[in-house]
């Protein structure tokens, strides 16, 4: 009898660190990669052309960590960047911030140096490590390339895994260049499931909402993040308790809703920053106190009860005292809460006297452009789904003020860090993510400048941004602080040594145009929005128009100052 010879098992095939990195992404469903290259990363650009990941090369790394945040903030997705080690990381720090802050999911991957070079000062040496400690959710030094595949599936899962965040991975060049075929167990992470608060907990939270005769919904960027938008609309519509929000939570509720105040804080809305400082109880649904939207901390709804929702437990009691915390999922707690029918009646008839009587007039005088009703316009007239990114500065709050937004995910701008130069690199990272999408920069002719090398990322891959320059020939917020704080002493605010911006854009071979006079607004808006490829509006407008209301620092948010 002939003994059937059993078929030997092919040998593993061995792979570099390099090839597994690019491999584990992959597994990860990674599709987009925002990076620049350079020597101690270049064995994964070395694998990368062989990959399915699609590599989009910004000219600037904080670019193209800025992309990466605003694909990840529109999407809803994971980010990724990738960046070479030395100057290529520490280009990333402020990115990394940028994303710590804003609790927004980028898995930042750096080159370095070979493991016998780290810490002898070596060329494009820096322990990024420890520079981003304080601005990361966790962060990684690879060792060994068989750990790569699982220290890859940890990084995606800590950083979209409850408060979301950035992750570093630091990838030595000879870890990336080594072969193996060896594939460690990683250790298991938990599969966490955020729970609701106790019974108890929420009881206690309904008793005091069913007691309240001025409750007031306080909406913070938690709730997008939470994916709890649906859940405070339907709170919302079982109680009709009047509601204001946070710059980052605008959207959650459509800014034309009926039971929507606008935005509270140091550039909010009069009817929401007044309905704070006389409520009687404060639901705090994803938002952390921040100043700018507090004012001064302790005449911050000063009459009110507060009952404080986050999926970060470290938020709860941190800055102000709450009577009930609700840790655990915004989702599943908001929906938990059914308080029943509540006599508020005379509380919403104060709170949208008061929205009528503070609405806003746009009939300004004289025949520049006024910023505030382009933006109102824009807003209108660009589709349902269009996603607004922005910059920061004066432009930032007229935004935030005068732009209508239906979800969260259509506002994409710096909050916690307020980053100048986040616009138009978020911008091209939210329409690479949301190709089917209008998406629109509204920046400041400060703040484009910090990083309008990115107009050539445009230009290279033909990406639809649209961008609404807003050109006043000065630092405006800083130069508003100077006028109104320091006695008018204009200290390096002056940019009237700008650039013509639409040349600029010409340069780039992106179409660009100029509106000077409001009788070419609506014809600059139609030309905008009709565009097929990139395009800049560059506006001029007048440059001692301010942000109107602004509560002064250290002040209540009931002091506010107008025109």
């Amino acid at each position: 009898m002939t003994v059937k010879q059993a078929t030997p098992a092919p040998e593993p095939v061995a792979k570099s660190g390099a090839q597994i990195l690019v491999d584990s992404l992959e597994a990860q469903g990674v599709d987009i990669i925002f990076g620049y290259p350079g020597g101690a990363i270049m064995p994964v650009y070395d694998v990368l052309p062989k990959s399915n990941l699609t590599h989009i090369l910004g000219r600037h790394e904080q670019g193209c960590g800025m992309a990466a945040i605003g694909y990840a903030r529109a999407t809803g997705k994971v980010g990724t960047c990738l960046a070479t080690s030395g100057p290529g990381a520490t280009n990333l720090v402020t990115s990394i911030a940028d994303a710590f802050l804003d609790s927004v999911p980028v898995v930042f991957i750096t080159g370095q140096v070979t493991s016998d070079l780290m810490g002898t000062d070596a060329f494009q040496e820096v322990d990024i490590f420890g520079i981003t400690l304080p601005v990361v959710k966790h962060s990684y030094i690879a060792r060994d390339p068989a750990d790569i595949p699982g220290m890859v599936a940890e990084a995606y899962f800590i950083a979209a895994e409850g408060r979301p965040g950035p992750v570093l991975i630091d990838l030595p060049k000879d870890v990336a260049n080594a072969m193996t075929t060896e594939r460690h167990r990683w250790r298991p992470y938990p599969k966490v499931k955020p729970e609701m608060g106790e019974s108890a907990e929420i009881a206690q939270a309904e008793k005091l909402i069913r007691e309240a005769k001025k409750p007031l919904l306080y909406i913070g960027g938690g709730i997008a993040q939470g994916d709890g938008v649906t859940e405070l609309r339907d709170l919302i519509e079982r109680t009709k308790i009047p509601s204001v929000s946070t710059l980052k939570g605008l959207g959650a509720l459509p800014s034309d809703h009926p039971d929507f105040l606008g935005m509270l804080g140091m550039h909010g809305l009069k009817a929401a920053n007044y309905a704070v400082q006389e409520c009687d109880l404060l639901i705090v649904a994803g938002a952390r106190f921040d100043d700018r939207a507090t004012g001064k901390l302790d005449t911050f709804a000063p009459h009110a009860k507060v009952i404080h929702m986050d999926i970060d437990r470290a938020e709860i009691n941190k800055l102000r005292k709450v009577d009930v915390g609700l840790e655990g999922s915004l989702k599943k707690n908001l929906n938990a809460l059914n308080p029943g029918d509540l006599d508020i009646e005379d509380w919403r008839t104060l709170c949208f006297d008061r929205r009528t009587e503070h609405e806003w007039d746009y009939n300004a005088p004289g025949t520049g452009v006024y910023a505030p009703k382009l933006l109102h316009d824009l807003s209108r007239r660009a589709p349902e789904s269009a996603i607004f990114t922005c910059d920061v500065g004066q432009h930032q709050m007229w935004v935030a003020q005068h732009c209508y937004f239906d979800d969260p995910k259509d506002h994409i701008t710096s909050g916690g860090l307020g980053t100048m130069g986040f616009g138009v690199p978020a911008g091209l990272g939210a329409k690479i993510g949301c190709p089917d999408r209008t998406v629109i920069t509204v920046s400041g002719d400060g703040s484009i400048m910090m990083n309008i090398q990115e107009l050539a990322t445009l230009n290279r891959y033909g990406i639809p941004l649209k961008i609404v320059l807003l050109d006043n020939s000065a630092l405006g917020m800083v130069r508003q602080w100077q006028e109104v704080f320091f006695d008018k002493n204009y200290s390096e605010v002056n940019l009237d040594d700008n650039p013509d911006f639409a040349k600029v854009a010409e340069a780039f071979q992106i179409e660009g145009f100029t509106v000077r006079t409001r009788d070419e607004v609506d014809a600059g808006i139609d030309r905008l929005l009709e565009a097929k490829g990139p395009i800049l509006m560059h506006v001029k407008i007048d440059p001692n128009e301010n942000v109107w209301p602004l509560v002064p620092p250290g002040r209540s948010n009931a002091d506010m100052m107008e025109r």
